[in-house]
């Protein structure tokens, strides 16, 4: 059995806050992924049996019956999936859960929470029930796309979180975050709190994941690679500055990664899960 993983685009207002929506079935390749940091949050509604997320080696696993949301994280998940598994989801810009959460951000960062705590019992059910019923993968993300534009809602003072993180993020996490402050108007400390609210996090944590999402995705398993060259390119200070920052986000040093992926492509060639999801050593 293999996976199907069916994803698309929402409709304007929702692709201002939202990277995709999808549907995955069937067996992952793994029984465990490890999902490294990214500069996205996540919610997931769940139609199989529950799955299971660890948010750290100190924190116990946790187990997810109808879906969980997650925030713009700081440390590594690792996804513990039933075979099969069968759930859609939506991929989220950082700012991009705040109109649809009852709480700040901030409280739920690193601390993966049920659907059910967000949306509550009686409207996660009813949703969970008409996925289930529906027939194709296009119409189960129609149908998530529909409930998120009915929960979307205005959100005073998520303009200047956007339009912040916009610009760390085409700089590749590089944007002095004092001078973001200062063309913004605000003080830094607004501004941290503002990010906390919305996001989860500080604009300068948030810039460290920019940078680090881009510095990965920028590596080619399939060739060689010179360590310098790519720590230079992304900003870091040395090499040694680069491998301390990939070991606190994977928990993996720079060469062991790449041993993983290369691995996961040997063995599972073509994936769709090849790219970001590692196999959990």
């Amino acid at each position: 059995m293999g996976v199907e993983y069916v994803s698309r685009v929402p409709r304007p207002p929702l692709d201002g806050l939202i990277d995709d929506l999808y549907y995955l079935a069937g067996a992952p390749p793994c029984a465990r992924l490890t999902l490294p940091p990214m500069p996205a949050a996540l919610l997931i509604v769940n139609l199989g049996a529950p799955f299971r997320i660890r948010a750290g080696h100190d924190i116990e696993t946790a187990e997810y019956a109808d879906g969980c949301v997650v925030t713009t994280p700081t440390r590594a998940l690792e996804f513990g999936y039933p075979v099969p598994t069968r759930s859609v989801g939506v991929h989220v810009k950082p700012w991009g859960l705040a109109p649809f959460l009852p709480m700040p951000a901030a409280d739920l960062c690193d601390r993966p929470v049920t659907l059910e705590q967000v949306w509550g019992r009686p409207a996660v059910a009813e949703l969970r029930d008409r996925l289930a019923t529906a027939d194709r993968p296009d119409e189960m993300l129609t149908l998530l796309e529909e409930e998120l534009r009915r929960r979307l809602c205005e959100t005073a003072g998520l303009g200047l979180v956007r339009r912040t993180s916009s610009v760390i993020a085409a700089t590749g996490g590089v944007a002095a975050i004092g001078d973001l402050s200062e063309a913004a108007g605000v003080s830094s400390t607004h501004l941290a709190r503002q990010f906390r609210e919305f996001v989860g996090v500080t604009p300068k944590r948030l810039a460290r994941t920019y940078r680090f999402a881009a510095t990965v995705f920028a590596i080619d398993p399939a060739g060689p690679i010179d360590w310098g060259d790519l720590a230079g390119d992304a900003g870091y200070f040395d090499q040694a500055h680069f491998g301390h920052e990939f070991r606190a986000f994977t928990g993996l040093t720079p060469t062991r990664y790449v041993e993983v992926r290369r691995r996961f492509r040997r063995e599972h060639p073509g994936h769709v899960f090849d790219g970001w999801p590692l196999p959990a050593d």
